[in-house]
């Protein structure tokens, strides 16, 4: 079975703790059967391995994402987006790249699915009725159907007729939504079923292709749609599965905190027993008291503080919207690092890290456009290649590294360094020209 999970976007709705770099589903929030601490990602491949251990597994990812993925998954193929888009364009990247660079043929079965779906192992035993569905030569795409509980407006409604699908619609208003469920329609859960050149010749429609390559350099010229918009509900060969277990959206904090084991994560946290259905999250180092609340998610992150209600967490993306800053801490696939202090509206801007390269780890090989760097190691031993040259490093080192010089650390023990970046008003890692070869 081909199995693609799509792992694109940024992130507001779970904001202080997601951003553009760190979205929900990397959030290790949720504990597995040891009781160990794991992100959606980890968990939804969890799930797919035990349910199908012989599955060939990708992952469909915007470029933002590539560093954190290989943290946190080390053996799963990425298909990197050269843009972020939706869905639509990056099933279509998907279905080309299996073809063309992977050898599969047009008839293979691929299935669809998001990277965070919150459900029971039998969610994804369902994966190969759906295959079945298909290789019957009956219906041109097959969906994944849960019965709803209330007529939301954030999911697409897979239509019934005498036990067949009619239509599908996506995210309906509400009374339509309602009006679907009283006549039997079922939630979409967001996996399709098809054949690779299903979805090849949907393509066509926009460009004009002949290999993967061709495909990523008129990627900006598919449009920015969802797969739902542009295909399912233009499809009139559907055929569908029933999930009858637990499914929900974990894009709130409130949904979120329904399934967290533990009420207060983190260091520091003290909560007085008069607290009721509260949950503390705390990524920082200074402690965080709650006296007396009720019914409420409070999360202090380096980017932000929140208090709010449960229920009305759901209404958090608006605002955290309003809010124009970069990410102050992001993991990496080399270790991670925080920004301790950012002045952007000075006549010289600096940037401040604190970063962390594990042991056996390296920062891969770049230079910055636009400015030039001071690193002071304050933790552990490795090697700081500059240019042609090389330079032991241990506490205390201090490394100048100018402008449009080409540099690489290699850490033989975990290291931890203070980075100062002065230059333009551009300090950003957008920044940053890696290179591919060695030094």
């Amino acid at each position: 079975m081909i199995i693609v999970l799509l792992s694109g976007g940024s992130g507001k709705r779970l904001w202080p703790l997601s951003n553009d770099s760190q979205s929900k589903q990397f959030l290790k929030l949720l504990k597995d059967d040891n009781e160990l601490y794991e992100s959606m990602v980890q968990r939804v491949l969890r799930q797919i391995k035990k349910s199908h251990p012989k599955s060939k597994i990708y992952i469909s990812s915007n470029q933002n994402q590539l560093d954190i993925l290989n943290r946190q998954l080390y053996d799963i193929e990425i298909i990197a987006e050269p843009l972020s888009a939706d869905t639509y364009p990056a099933i279509i990247l998907s279905a080309v790249y299996l073809h063309y660079q992977k050898n599969l043929p047009k008839d293979e079965v691929i299935i669809i699915c998001p990277i965070d779906p919150y459900a029971e192992t039998m969610y994804f035993d369902l994966f190969e009725d759906m295959q079945n569905i298909i290789l019957s030569g009956k219906y041109n795409i097959a969906l994944m159907g849960a019965l709803p509980t209330y007529p939301s407006e954030k999911y697409g409604y897979i239509i019934l007729e005498n036990g067949k699908v009619k239509e599908f619609r996506e995210k309906p208003d509400k009374e339509t939504a309602q009006c679907l469920i009283d006549k039997g329609a079922l939630w979409n859960c967001g996996v399709f079923a098809l054949k690779i050149g299903y979805v090849l010749e949907h393509a066509k429609k926009y460009i004009n292709y002949d290999s993967y390559e061709s495909v990523l350099k008129q990627y900006s010229q598919l449009p920015k749609i969802s797969f739902d918009y542009e295909v399912s509900e233009k499809e009139t060969s559907i055929g569908y599965t029933t999930y009858t277990g637990k499914w929900k959206d974990m894009g709130t904090w409130n949904t979120l905190t329904e399934e967290m084991n533990d009420s207060r994560i983190g260091k520091n946290v003290l909560m007085s027993e008069t607290c009721e259905n509260t949950h503390i999250l705390n990524m920082l180092d200074i402690p965080v008291i709650t006296i007396g609340v009720k019914n409420a998610v409070i999360v202090a992150s380096h980017d932000g503080i929140l208090v709010s209600d449960k229920a009305e967490s759901a209404d958090l993306k608006p605002y955290a919207e309003q809010i124009d800053s970069r990410p102050m801490y992001e993991q990496m696939q080399w270790g991670s690092y925080r920004v301790l202090k950012y002045n952007r509206d000075t006549e010289l801007p600096t940037l401040v890290k604190y970063i962390k390269v594990e042991n056996g780890e390296s920062l891969s090989i770049h230079y910055h456009k636009k400015h030039s760097e001071f690193w002071i190691i304050i933790k552990g031993e490795g090697i700081v290649a500059i240019e042609e040259s090389e330079v032991v490093i241990s506490p205390g080192s201090v490394i100048k590294i100018p402008v449009l010089t080409k540099h690489k650390l290699i850490a033989h023990t975990e290291v931890e360094l203070i980075e100062i970046q002065i230059g333009s008003d551009d300090l950003e890692e957008s920044d940053i020209v890696k290179i591919s070869t060695e030094l």
